[in-house]
Formats: structure tokens, sequence, C-alpha cells
């Protein structure tokens, strides 16, 4: 009886672990030229040890995800910009329908160090209709913030999007507090998630890591 028991015990907790380790995905960076892992939008790609960089085009640069349709959860990855003016948006976006609609969140590192548009340097968009001028002029400060910590505008940073849908909370190199929490303005509860840039942009990509919950 004791046997049969600890047997029971034993297979009722087994799918929670198999279920845990589905849910966490990892995607090989390597296949970022894959057609039927990745689709790339108005950027080039190119791959370097484990490292996706789109390049700077006018116009948004998306590379979508097609391996996974993520709900709720976190999205974690590391990212590199630069430090010039005007010349560097990139973050993630997610709940994608398509080219032109999904969330986004994303940064500008030229507004790290700047005492006078540091409040400007973490940035949540819901397209369409909802692009970061609108949000600055009906609800300035609302859906953007300074980053905390400050990272170097020039190297790698750490970020983590964590939607607890309709909430969306923005974590910077592994801080406990948020730099941006926000509720989202779009109705898609699910969908693709896509490496971003934007206008004249491009970037550096690693390490991207997600949970389902």
């Amino acid at each position: 009886m004791k046997h049969l028991i600890c047997l029971l015990i034993a297979t009722c907790f087994m799918p929670l672990s198999n279920y845990a380790q589905q849910n966490q995905f990892s995607p090989d960076m390597t296949k970022a030229k894959d057609a039927g892992t990745w689709t790339p939008v108005n950027r080039e790609i190119s791959i370097k040890d484990q490292v996706i960089h789109l390049d700077d085009k006018n116009g948004m640069g998306l590379l979508w995800l097609n391996e996974l349709q993520f709900t709720n959860g976190e999205i974690e990855l590391d990212i590199k910009g630069k430090n010039q003016q005007g010349r560097s948006f990139l973050g993630i976006a997610f709940h994608g329908v398509n080219d032109s609609t999904f969330d986004a969140v994303y940064f500008r590192p030229f507004n790290f160090n700047n005492p006078d548009r540091k409040g400007h340097s973490v940035q949540y968009i819901s397209l369409p209709g909802n692009d970061w001028f609108v949000l600055r002029e009906k609800w300035p400060g609302k859906y953007e913030n300074s980053s905390q910590p400050v990272p170097d505008p020039d190297n790698w940073f750490h970020i983590k999007v964590q939607v607890k849908h309709p909430v969306v909370s923005v974590f910077v190199n592994n801080n406990s507090t948020p730099s941006l929490v926000i509720s989202q303005l779009s109705s898609n509860k699910t969908g693709r998630i896509a490496l971003w840039t934007g206008n004249t942009s491009g970037g550096d990509f690693r390490n991207l890591r997600i949970s389902n919950y």
C-alpha cells in the first residue's frame, strides 16, 4: 500500500514538472535566417556567435519568431544599441497579430545619461493607433520612463518584460524594481514575439529566453 501511494504521488507531480519544462523556451539564435523559424521584416539579418544583428534602415524593423504563441509570461534577452541621438531604438514586440498590429517595449540608449531626456529611455507602444508620439501627447510620462539602473548606452544590457495581461512590467539588469509598469492598450492577449528596431535603427540581440505562464 505504501509503495502504491508513493507511485501515485510521483505520477501526479510528473506532469507538472514536464509542463514547466515545456514552458521554458530558448530559441536557437543561430537559425535567425531560417525562414521556417524566423521571419524578418524590413531588415537584413546577420549572425555571429549566437548574436543576431538587425541592420539599420528607414522605417521599423522586425524579426518574428514563428515557433511560439505568447500569452502571459516573461521575455528576457540582452540587447545592445548605440549612444547616437535619434538613431538607436530597439526592444521586443509581443502579442503580434501581423506586421502592423502588436505591442512593444523598446529603449532609447542615447537618452540614458541625458539629464533632460532620461525620462524617455524606455517606451511602451501599441500598434496600430498608439505609437510613441500619440501616447506622449495624450498621456505625458505614462507610457515611458527612465531606466533604473542606468545601463551603458554603448554596451549590452539585460531586459525582462513581464506580461500579466493587461499589466506589463519592464525590468533592467535584473533590478527587482521595474523601470516601467503600464496597462496594455491592446485587447490582444496572445500572439507572436519579435525582435524590434525603430526607424533608422539597427541593434544586437542575444540570450532570448521566454517563459509562458
